[in-house]
């Protein structure tokens, strides 16, 4: 192998691992994966009877931060009959930064 064939390899193979680390850094789950992480998470406190989420990604300033988020809502069975909940997530990493109660 010459030393040129080898650096246009090295230089090809840092070409693509930078793109693929860009191309990872910027990617969203979907949300249909956002909704069902929301659900395992509630789940574990109220019965859920019902969910929506937004397909469409929103930007949402808070704090001097900007996010892109999915916003959606869940219902609850609770004694009380049933409960409505807003929530808005992280298209990133799917963590609820928002949850309040609807009334």
């Amino acid at each position: 192998m010459s030393t040129k064939n080898f650096l246009a390899g090295l230089g090809l193979g840092l070409v693509a691992g930078y793109l693929v680390r860009e191309s990872i850094s910027h990617a969203k789950i979907s949300p249909e994966r956002a909704l069902k992480n929301v659900k395992k998470q509630v789940s574990t406190i109220h019965h859920i009877s019902g969910s929506w989420i937004h397909m469409v990604p929103e930007t949402l300033h808070r704090h001097d931060l900007t996010y892109e988020v999915y916003i959606g809502g869940i219902s609850t069975k609770q004694s009380q009959g049933i409960v409505q909940y807003d929530f808005v997530v992280d298209t990133k990493t799917g963590t609820i930064l928002e949850m309040t109660k609807t009334q």
